[in-house]
């Protein structure tokens, strides 16, 4: 049998997956929806704002496994929104008490995306950025990212969030980055 044949990539299975989408417009919000449906993501919970999305969070989490309410997978949060914003969200999420709300893998969506704000959502815990416009096929890589490349988390004094390295590159001097941190990994 070819190789190419034998080596094709099945399709994930979402169907289990739960994505919160916290998005302030009507607009992206069915957008990005409808893109999450034709994946065939199980549930889709959609917040308008970040005070929804963390009521909805801790409500959801706490019953995690339920036989009635799926915990939440992954979320998908724009950065600029009314009164508090995707940072706000974030510093919330990684601050949480409970792992499986801190743990949680988060993709910031935003329309006025710059290497600063990279930085700073990378700084704050994100585990990926997608650039709006979004098309099906950047969300779909972002999401695959998550699944198919989970960061450890390390923790330092100040820091929580997944490793900000993307890549494990040769350095002249002393490794900085094994002193004072700790790499945690969500309890089962």
């Amino acid at each position: 049998m070819p190789a190419s044949t034998h080596d094709k990539q099945q399709p994930y299975d979402l169907s289990n997956f739960t994505v919160m989408l916290v998005e302030d417009s009507t607009y992206m919000q069915t957008l990005i929806a409808e893109m999450l449906k034709v994946f065939r993501v199980g549930d889709i919970v959609a917040c308008s704002n970040v005070k929804e999305a963390c009521e909805l969070l801790t409500i959801m989490q706490a019953r995690t496994k339920s036989r009635y309410v799926n915990s939440v997978d992954i979320i998908l949060t724009d950065w600029l929104m009314p009164k508090e914003g995707g940072e706000v969200l974030l510093k919330w999420i990684r601050e949480n008490e409970q792992e499986s709300i801190s743990f949680l893998p988060v993709v910031v969506v935003s329309g006025y995306t710059t290497e600063k704000l990279t930085h700073v959502t990378r700084d704050l815990g994100a585990n990926e950025i997608l650039v709006k416009p979004i098309s099906s096929k950047l969300l779909a890589s972002r999401i695959c990212s998550v699944i198919d490349s989970p960061r450890p988390f390390i923790q330092t004094s100040d820091f929580f969030g997944p490793d900000r390295r993307r890549q494990d590159t040769a350095f002249k001097g002393s490794d900085q980055r094994s002193k004072n941190q700790n790499v945690i990994e969500m309890k089962s």
